[in-house]
């Protein structure tokens, strides 16, 4: 049975129906000695609670897209094949443009919580190594016939951690919220991507390329991207590329995106952090050397050449803003940052206060893309 699926949910709150009806039918019927009697009142009770949190749980997680299914609700799931080292660049010395083309088999998403237009596939990274379910929604304009010969902009689209590929569309209604949008011409006619981010069970990746654990940057910035120029008329060139995250998957936006100028032209953080141990379960928290390595500040004050891309980055007082600030004040042209406050009480961490933001997200990207 589905975790997310309507007969799991509708069976927790049958569940919780029986929990409550079992005291009320046969407290004072329970028979025997005094001690079967306590507990067996006692394990109703508890019976009760255990099938109460169950069904909040799955209204959270079904609510919130935290766990798409019971590998990932158990940290079972691995979706790395081989975790070969790629090298600095993450191509493994190939040139992703000259390898064979990268077609795939779409089908309607199974989740009608998505919205409609959602078509998802299972990819199998040549490069990364990595396998798994990749989401793309295509703007109303994509088979208006006026539109036959134009190629569009892509966004690539990050959840947090533990976070569900669906997300974007289950819960922050991208799709939804952007259609309209679009067609006024208030918002570029972006295809979106959601690519899964969980690989490794309870084990946060980092979005990054890890020898021997998982090669995520690669499956993100490389298979994934290239899957989407072989299978549909989008942009090829990193003016037509960027990448938006919340929470963990902000970290991964804008470190990809100051790390990949030649992928992405712009990244998207929302309620995102600097330092790898703001996910405490990320690979990249676990030593000093994978934190400076994989702190997007850093790599921004690293860098030889300030990287040609735009930041939009938002949060709160203690929840990204500061991060933000540090950044831009890092930054050099060309490099641009947009920083944003989220304002006390506006709704915390979550994923209510996100989907808030995605129409001004989106008309901030139509700015900074080629379209």
């Amino acid at each position: 049975m589905s975790l997310t699926g309507t007969p799991f949910f509708l069976t927790t709150i049958a569940l919780v129906v029986v929990a409550l009806a079992l005291p009320l039918a046969l407290w004072g019927r329970i028979g025997g000695p005094g001690l079967v009697r306590h507990a067996t009142r006692l394990f109703m009770l508890l019976f009760a609670q255990a099938t109460a949190i169950t069904m909040v749980f799955v209204i959270v997680n079904n609510s919130n897209g935290l766990f798409d299914n019971w590998d990932d609700l158990l940290g079972t799931g691995d979706h790395v094949k081989v975790a070969a080292d790629l090298g600095p660049d993450g191509t493994g010395g190939k040139n992703a443009d000259t390898e064979p083309k990268t077609l795939q088999k779409f089908k309607p998403a199974s989740d009608k919580r998505m919205g409609p237009g959602v078509k998802e596939t299972q990819l199998k990274g040549r490069i990364s190594g990595v396998e798994g379910e990749v989401y793309v929604w295509l703007p109303p304009q994509y088979d208006d016939p006026a539109y036959k010969d134009k190629k569009f902009p892509v966004v690539e689209v990050l959840p947090g951690f533990p976070g569900s590929a669906k997300a974007w569309f289950g819960t922050l209604e991208v799709n939804t919220q952007l259609k309209p949008l679009m067609e006024k011409g208030e918002v570029a006619p972006f295809i979106v991507v959601a690519p899964r981010t969980t690989l490794l069970g309870d084990v946060d990746t980092g979005c990054a390329n890890i020898t021997g654990k998982a090669n995520a940057d690669s499956w993100l910035s490389v298979d994934v991207r290239k899957m989407v120029v072989d299978n549909f008329r989008a942009e090829s060139e990193p003016d037509g590329w960027a990448v938006a995250g919340y929470s963990a998957g902000a970290h991964c936006a804008t470190k990809l995106a100051i790390a990949h100028p030649d992928r992405y032209r712009a990244g998207v953080s929302l309620s995102g952090y600097n330092d790898p141990i703001g996910e405490p379960s990320s690979l990249t928290a676990k030593t000093p050397e994978l934190r400076d390595e994989h702190n997007p500040w850093k790599l921004l004050q690293r860098a030889k050449t300030p990287p040609r891309v735009a930041l939009f980055l938002s949060g709160a007082e203690g929840d990204g803003y500061q991060g933000g600030l540090a950044i831009k004040q890092s930054a050099k042209p060309p490099t641009t940052v947009q920083v944003t406050m989220i304002p006390a009480g506006a709704g915390g961490h979550g994923t209510a206060v996100w989907k808030r933001q995605v129409p001004d997200v989106f008309r901030w990207l139509t700015k900074q893309v080629k379209r």
